[in-house]
């Protein structure tokens, strides 16, 4: 017995120093970066995530390209707008692809916009950015549908007559609200249970991407897909959101193709029968399912955070909402409803609400990408399927671009003289091919719905609370702690 415990033993070394000399014999043209353990890697070190706090001390150690291990997947992190330019931006063609993450390859099936690659990839971009543009187009266009949802969630504030209240529930179904007009063609009652458990499993859908056991399936599927645990509860949300997305397919289906579609669902079921002959189409009911839910993610959970975080930051500096107020009394009709255009007259809130998306950093660390091919990066040779991670959160927050990085500070995007001024390290969407789809839809959104707010309330803490907590809760998204506000008619 004692021989086979021997034995065993040697056994398990033999495996553990195999493992670490692939490890090393891997890493050797790659950046710097901790040394990884056998199975584990740097995942113990990392706290089993990728959080901006933990990549920042690490970059001031290794520089700001260094490489992470994820059990044994090596990960190239960017940091600084400078390292993350040079590979999104000048190399945005090999930066295009998306990693084989075994969680999001296990929810999505590798199907939709946001996690497949090559070509399904580009025909499904390209038909939601065409599809996206004709909706904004038509009688009923995007900007009439946010004002409509704006006007909605100001109704929601003044229901509450000043009493505190948390405006995550309201704000969240607003926003997903607008995005549901655009792929289903009609909004839901803030009061429909249904409408609630699909806003509800999209939350748990995004908040299990950041999470740890999201990280550990990464590294360890073969064994965490078979066992208990939160991850578990993603998939039935993904099943909730897919049959979901399946009956209103149904009923789109059923009342036949409308010669003027109105929303995605038309279009992509136009699509589908128009290219049902072209055998290199990947338009199908399964991309069409993941397209849905993608856009759906997406154009609630930023924006809404956002939402969160901007009257977060007006409760903890009064004076800059007095500003604000003072401006829009001066440059706006008070009678008519905001529109995207109106941030030209108003330079100080438009650099309030691009601080706010630059302070708050809502997109984090970002989605990792891949190299669809090997290329050269800052003198480091990166073979094809390079998982790397351009670091959003230190591009945000970078020294070199930011005077107060680690302020709130809309002097950020003013002149001197008060204009309005942009700023080359502002990429709270990223860039360059991976560029958020809804983009363009997301800066209509934050624009119209917080004028509209704060034309219509002052905002004031709760009786007895004097200040409020402006750090964030990591995840894939960054959120802000909850908070109470109360909203009195001006």
């Amino acid at each position: 017995m004692w021989f086979v415990h021997q034995l065993l033993l040697a056994v398990l070394a033999c495996i553990l120093i195999a493992k670490y000399l692939k490890i090393i014999w891997k890493a050797r043209s790659l950046p710097p970066g901790p040394s990884p353990l056998p199975f584990i890697g740097n995942l113990w070190a990392l706290s089993f995530n990728l959080y901006p706090d933990t990549l920042s001390k690490l970059a001031k150690v290794y520089g700001n390209i260094y490489t992470v291990w994820l059990g044994h997947t090596p990960i190239v992190v960017l940091h600084g707008y400078r390292a993350v330019k040079n590979a999104i931006i000048s190399h945005s063609e090999e930066m295009s692809g998306r990693p084989n993450s075994n969680f999001l390859k296990d929810i999505t099936s590798g199907k939709g916009i946001v996690i497949s690659n090559g070509h399904n990839w580009k025909q499904q971009r390209r038909f939601g950015l065409m599809t996206l543009r004709n909706l904004g187009l038509g009688k009923r266009g995007l900007e009439t549908r946010i004002q409509e949802e704006a006007q909605c969630l100001v109704e929601s504030f003044a229901a509450q007559n000043g009493k505190p209240m948390d405006t995550s529930f309201f704000i969240i179904h607003s926003v997903a609200n607008v995005i549901s007009a655009v792929v289903f063609g009609h909004r839901f009652s803030i009061d429909d249970i249904t409408f609630q458990k699909l806003v509800a499993g999209n939350n748990n859908l995004v908040n299990s991407l950041g999470s740890k056991w999201g990280t550990i399936y990464d590294s360890f599927p073969w064994l965490i897909k078979h066992l208990p645990g939160p991850h578990q509860k993603t998939f039935r949300s993904k099943e909730y959101l897919e049959k979901f997305v399946k009956q209103e397919i149904r009923i789109h289906q059923e009342n036949g193709s409308p010669e003027e579609p109105d929303d995605l669902i038309d279009h992509y079921l136009a699509q589908i029968a128009k290219t049902k002959d072209e055998p290199d189409s990947t338009f199908d009911t399964a991309n069409l399912i993941q397209v849905v839910i993608d856009l759906f993610i997406a154009g609630t959970e930023t924006t809404a955070t956002t939402l969160q975080w901007a009257l977060l930051l007006i409760l903890s500096y009064p004076d800059i909402q007095e500003k604000i107020h003072k401006e829009l009394d001066a440059a706006l009709d008070a009678s008519s409803a905001i529109t995207y255009e109106d941030r030209t007259k108003l330079p100080y809130t438009n650099a309030v609400i691009h601080e706010i998306q630059r302070f708050g950093s809502i997109a984090s660390v970002g989605i990792a990408r891949c190299n669809i091919k090997d290329f050269t990066l800052d003198g480091y040779s990166l073979k094809q399927d390079t998982l790397i991670l351009p670091n959003l959160f230190s591009v945000l927050h970078d020294s070199q671009y930011w005077e107060t990085p680690y302020e709130f500070n809309p002097n950020h995007f003013l002149t001197k003289d008060g204009s309005f001024k942009a700023n080359e390290a502002f990429l709270p969407f990223s860039a360059g091919h991976r560029v958020c789809l809804g983009e363009q839809l997301a800066r209509f959104e934050l624009v119209i719905f917080l004028i509209t707010l704060l034309r219509a309330f002052n905002f004031h803490l709760p009786e007895g609370v004097t200040k409020v907590n402006t750090n964030y809760i990591p995840s894939i998204t960054l959120k802000p702690h909850p908070y109470k506000v109360c909203a009195l008619p001006r």
